[in-house]
């Protein structure tokens, strides 16, 4: 499925790139089904066991015939069970296998960008403007052989939005899934974005969203109309940036950030006071970012975690261990040690997360050249 917006001639924005937003279709799933064939064409949700609709916890991630049914991302877990019932395949996450399938897609993906950027376990950016001679009736067949090269070497399918920048791009990728390909050259970028809703930009919350409908902007047409300095007025700096996203005039360079820290967290669906269901959670943190930490072939000196109360007070704490390490156990002790500050804390825990900093390779050397999303 692919298509290229044109329309008559208009002013160009500054921009001569030539961006691309990767974005693996239903990534966890997917991976789930090419492991296992037999699951294609079902609805198979990755997530907290169900317990026949009696489960905690959330959908982490589900397939497109599982969205059909209504199930959703960050949806509690027993209510997808009363949607979907045994009609669907219910799987608790296995994230080293998915960081496993995210470091070759990387690979794969960073081979054909003049410079490549990852933002999460299932997305990246890749600045191709050189490989296609900034011209977008190449950059359309390098896409095609990108999601080419994808589907024959890792068997998955990907979205790609092309544009002149990242913002764009972003949006661009998201217009048309699963397996889409949208292609929006800069003279066409800013009716291309028009009609879309504000929610379209990467950012815009349910809150802004609102706000921003309260003073009549429901499309971002309606935003390219609104004047720089009104949205300086709302949003301060991030209104410069929201003005330059909905105009296509956002310029972010395309750059591969170093890891800072790795990291996982939860969000209970209760406000809970068991300690032993915090700790229950830790360790399942833990497990999750020890795979994380393998995947990335690194030792960390720093160990932390992050807690957030019923009344949303969070907190962080961290401890500097004295050598580098990569041992998970080494990981809960230094967590738990951390987390008994607040045993006498009578408010209810909201939010646990747990991460490690200040990495060496295996190799011996300081920092990483991998980029992985931060938390999951």
């Amino acid at each position: 499925m692919s298509d290229t917006f044109s329309e008559p001639e208009e002013k160009k924005t500054v921009s001569n790139r030539i961006i691309f937003h990767v974005d693996i279709d239903s990534f966890y799933p997917s991976v789930e089904i090419r492991e296992n064939p037999q699951l294609r064409g079902k609805p198979v949700i990755v997530g907290a066991d169900p317990k026949g609709g009696r489960g905690r916890g959330v959908v982490v991630s589900c397939s497109y015939e599982a969205r059909k049914l209504g199930i959703r991302s960050g949806m509690p877990i027993s209510r997808a069970y009363r949607v979907a019932k045994d009609n669907a395949v219910y799987l608790r996450p296995n994230f080293p296998l998915y960081l496993d399938a995210s470091k070759k897609i990387m690979n794969l993906l960073r081979g054909f960008a003049d410079k490549f950027e990852q933002v999460s376990i299932d997305e990246a950016f890749l600045e191709v403007t050189e490989k296609v001679d900034a011209r977008y009736d190449k950059a359309r067949s390098y896409a095609i052989e990108v999601k080419t090269k994808l589907e024959s070497e890792q068997k998955l399918t990907c979205s790609i939005g092309v544009a002149p920048n990242k913002s764009s791009a972003k949006i661009a990728s998201d217009f048309q899934k699963p397996d889409g390909l949208t292609v929006v050259p800069p003279d066409n970028l800013k009716s291309f974005l028009a009609p879309l809703p504000t929610r379209a930009i990467s950012g815009i919350g349910a809150k802004t969203e609102a706000f921003l409908e309260s003073t009549g902007v429901k499309t971002i047409g309606d935003l390219q109309r609104v004047q720089g300095k009104e949205l300086v007025k709302y949003f301060g700096k991030t209104g410069v940036w929201l003005w330059g996203v909905a105009n296509g005039l956002e310029q972010i360079e395309v750059k591969e950030k170093s890891m800072r820290s790795l990291g996982a967290e939860h969000t209970f669906e209760k406000d809970t006071a068991d300690r032993a269901e915090v700790l229950s959670k830790l360790q399942e943190l833990v497990d999750r970012l020890h795979a994380r930490v393998h995947s990335a072939g690194v030792m960390f000196r720093v160990v932390g975690i992050r807690i957030r109360f019923a009344h949303f007070q969070t907190f962080s704490r961290e401890n500097t261990l004295p050598t580098f390490t990569s041992e998970k156990q080494i990981i809960f002790s230094e967590a738990n040690n951390l987390l008994r500050e607040f045993e006498k804390k009578k408010d209810k825990v909201r939010l646990i997360g747990v991460y490690v900093a200040d990495f060496k390779t295996e190799n011996g050397a300081e920092g990483t050249s991998e980029n992985l999303e931060s938390w999951v």
